[in-house]
């Protein structure tokens, strides 16, 4: 496999991928998710009703919220105190539907999940790291809630992770740090439900367009990479205590 400079590692191999579990003592799931050198807090809170529109109608609802820290990157930024960034918005939504895709909202009743997604520190891919990370704390507060009998355990469908896929150079790289992001012919991010199931695809063609024969081959990267994730979600779920598998 040829490697890409100066990571030294696979064009098609993920950064170093590790899920630490319960690192918040009162949220009902909680992971601390690096990749790399970026490193996401992701803790998910229950709540029992449902926004307005959602009430008397049997189901449940799960939401995100993402932040970066001022100092996650080279240089401080200003915390979002008044209004969320258009950035911030699109994100979050992104991240929301991929958690909604791994639950079975009629059967978790009429409760919330918000899952909070707060970015320590970032070189690129904080968005898929986000589902990644997300996703593990989101099962180990659905494992709560069984535990306690709220919800049957069929509430629960499968995984969900993500990875960035970019082509540089002619050469499809999966999980892009910021130096590759950065400078990208092809940039993609692929959520993936359980084995080979799209959930969302973004691509943009930042400097070069591409055709349907690299298009195949970043989905194949990605299927390839979401299946190494979700063995890393699953592990570290039943390390925890969780029983999906």
């Amino acid at each position: 496999m040829s490697q890409r400079n100066p990571a030294g590692r696979g064009v098609l191999e993920l950064r170093p991928i590790i899920l630490e579990t319960q690192v918040n003592r009162y949220a009902e799931g909680s992971v601390l998710i690096r990749a790399g050198h970026t490193h996401v807090l992701c803790t998910a809170s229950v709540d029992e009703s449902v926004p307005g529109w959602l009430k008397g109608q049997g189901k449940g609802w799960i939401t995100a919220e993402y932040s970066m820290l001022p100092r996650a990157t080279h240089t401080r930024s200003k915390r979002d105190r008044e209004k969320v960034s258009g950035r911030t918005q699109e994100i979050q939504r992104l991240i929301g539907r991929a958690l909604r895709s791994m639950i079975d909202l009629s059967k978790i009743g009429e409760r919330s999940i918000t899952v909070d997604c707060d970015v320590l520190q970032a070189d690129g891919g904080t968005r898929t790291a986000s589902i990644t990370g997300g996703c593990v704390a989101l099962s180990l507060a659905l494992e709560k809630l069984m535990k306690e009998g709220k919800i049957p355990a069929s509430a629960w469908l499968d995984t969900v992770s993500a990875v960035s896929i970019g082509i540089k150079a002619g050469q499809v790289l999966v999980d892009l740090d910021y130096d590759e992001d950065s400078t990208a012919d092809v940039d993609m991010n692929f959520v993936v439900k359980g084995q080979e199931q799209f959930v969302e695809v973004q691509g943009t063609a930042e400097k070069q367009t591409f055709s349907k024969t690299e298009m195949d081959q970043m989905a194949e990267a990605a299927f390839k990479a979401t299946a190494q994730l979700r063995e890393l979600q699953l592990a570290a779920i039943h390390k925890a205590g969780g029983r999906m598998r």
